[in-house]
């Protein structure tokens, strides 16, 4: 400890701030206090003393690793795991802010003869700090880029927040951090479809003022109209009228005009037709004339200047019919084995077939398909839906993660989080029995 003390070192600072602590009453603030420094004393357990120096901020604290730049990572995921583990009953609830830098310090002694840390280091923790949102972990461009090329597990957990400028005037380079398997990436899905929720309330509330607003004009105007009414004679009443009924009755004719030119009548289709007239229909007949020999077709051709006469059974219209040919009336007779004849080519031309449905009515649910990396989580109008899962892949084909789920017909919210904790948000209008294939930024 003495011999880093007499030299500038780079190190790893962790600062850490809870929210509105001087806000809370003095039993507040204790409670606060006594939460926060259990929390971290548990997430700093595992670093050895002498690589670690602690200073008290009062309403937080600022942790300087001299060990391994990692452990201040570690620390604050397992800071606010812990956190978000506590459940919305405890008052006040316990929320903090937390930056991370990677920097020049100098240790000294402060005033009481104890270990302490100056330098850039540690400033720019806290102004990276100061960025943050509740509950937010915030790290400097510096500590990005040393621990993001440790290991591909952490260089997953970060994802670009943008440019920062301080009080100062100074630019500073920000990266958020996710984590695996914690609830942040819910919780982000869920406030923003609340924020979306809000801003429809608020648009809501505009139209019914200025709906109001309007209205009130009008019901004054109405006024103004029959006092006028009111004291005008006979023939400046009848005026009035005249001036209000005819354009009535123009905008009355101008509507039902159209809509009487597009009636038009139906014509009645061919199984109409034949039910009324009680013929059978062609496809019925056509096998049993195919089937007459080609001589006795003659026969019938030639007999048809002859008087009209019944026609023997088993036959119809001069055709003998096959043995094992059912008639129609077959079909009467034994309802619960109808014959099906062959449909010739003609019969088939333009009829649909018998009892089939259309497949628009049978399809009654639209779905929402995701190709993304493994683990990425898919939430339709804020209800989680599933994460996308590695498939099955051939020879010479690449692996990849998809999830398919079916959703009912109509408008939907969709939100997509990865790994890395990085949202993408769409809205979709779907319909009866089609897919929307939903391709977020950060799956390329």
């Amino acid at each position: 400890m003495e011999e880093r003390g007499t030299k500038t070192i780079m190190s790893g600072v962790l600062f850490l701030d809870i929210v509105e602590y001087s806000k809370k009453s003095v039993t507040g603030q204790i409670s606060l206090k006594e939460r926060f420094n259990s929390y971290l004393s548990d997430a700093i357990r595992d670093v050895p003393v002498p690589d670690r120096i602690i200073l008290d901020t009062g309403d937080g604290a600022a942790i300087n690793f001299l060990g391994d730049i990692e452990d201040a990572l570690k620390a604050a995921l397992s800071l606010r795991e812990s956190i978000l583990k506590e459940g919305s009953s405890i008052d006040p609830p316990l929320q903090v802010r937390v930056g991370i830098n990677l920097g020049p310090v100098r240790l000294v002694r402060d005033i009481n003869g104890q270990p302490n840390i100056v330098g850039d280091g540690i400033n720019v923790a806290q102004r990276v700090m100061g960025f943050a949102d509740v509950n937010q972990i915030l790290v400097s461009r510096s500590y990005y880029d040393a621990v993001s090329r440790l290991s591909t597990e952490y260089a997953g957990m970060f994802h670009f927040q943008g440019s920062r400028t301080d009080k100062h005037v100074r630019e500073h380079e920000v990266y958020a951090v996710g984590h695996i398997g914690e609830k942040s990436t819910e919780l982000a899905a869920a406030n923003m479809l609340a924020e979306e929720e809000a801003k429809t309330g608020h648009m809501l509330a505009s139209v019914k003022i200025a709906w109001n607003s309007a209205a009130s004009s009008l019901d004054g105007a109405i006024e103004s109209v029959m006092v006028l009414f009111r004291q005008a004679g006979p023939k400046q009443r009848a005026l009035y009228i005249g001036a209000v009924v005819i354009p009535v009755v123009l905008i009355g004719v101008l509507l039902l005009k159209p809509a009487r030119n597009d009636t038009t009548h139906a014509l009645p289709d061919a199984g109409q037709v034949q039910a009324a007239s009680g013929t059978q229909p062609v496809s019925t007949v056509a096998p049993a004339v195919h089937a007459a020999p080609q001589a006795e077709g003659k026969a019938a051709g030639a007999g048809m200047a002859q008087p009209l006469v019944p026609a023997k059974p088993g036959t119809i219209k001069g055709a003998e019919i096959k043995p094992g040919v059912k008639k129609a009336g077959d079909q009467i007779k034994h309802p619960t084995a109808p014959s099906k004849p062959k449909a010739t080519e003609s019969s088939h031309k333009g009829v649909a077939p018998a009892g089939a449905a259309s497949g628009a009515e049978q399809i009654k649910e639209a779905y929402i398909a995701i190709t993304c990396k493994e683990g990425t989580q898919l939430f339709v109008d804020g209800a989680e839906k599933g994460k996308a899962q590695l498939g099955d892949a051939g020879k010479g084909k690449t692996i990849t993660a998809g999830l398919t789920v079916a959703v009912a017909p109509g408008a939907h919210k969709i939100i997509v989080t990865s790994k890395s904790g990085s949202l993408y948000t769409q809205n979709v209008e779907l319909e009866p029995g089609k897919t929307a294939h939903i391709k977020p930024n950060f799956c390329n």
